[in-house]
């Protein structure tokens, strides 16, 4: 298999990327998700962030109000990002080190997002 068969982040990344402001609430960022059918948006904020269901999920069983807290209260910041030429070995290879399910892409700005659902559907 030449490099040129093999299938790269930008091939299977999920567009246009999704983003939820940090001062929006977890209910808006949740309901947002659910419209999208996706489990994360990244936070458009330095350091880089998302929140992802297991942040939604962490907050609620904390009894946090999800219409009061609000996403930069639950982000998860400092996230490890993806370029989208890497190959989906590799990855995949990061998500497994790092014990995370998303990685934002970034090509100078946000490109796209990669989750652990879209490798499974590109292996099976």
């Amino acid at each position: 298999m030449t490099s040129d068969d093999r299938t790269t982040v930008e091939d299977v990344m999920s567009t246009p990327l999704e983003t939820v402001a940090k001062d929006a609430t977890v209910m808006e960022a949740t309901q947002q998700m659910r419209e999208h059918d996706i489990n994360a948006l990244v936070v458009r904020t330095t350091p880089r962030a998302i929140i992802s269901s297991t942040d939604v999920l962490e907050a609620v069983a904390e009894g946090q109000d999800t219409t009061e807290v609000q996403v930069s209260d639950v982000m998860t910041t400092d996230v490890e990002t993806a370029a989208p030429d890497l190959y989906m070995e590799e990855v995949a290879a990061m998500m497994t080190t790092y014990g995370i399910k998303h990685l934002p892409v970034v090509d100078d700005d946000y490109v796209g997002m990669i989750s652990s659902t879209d490798i499974a559907a590109h292996h099976s």
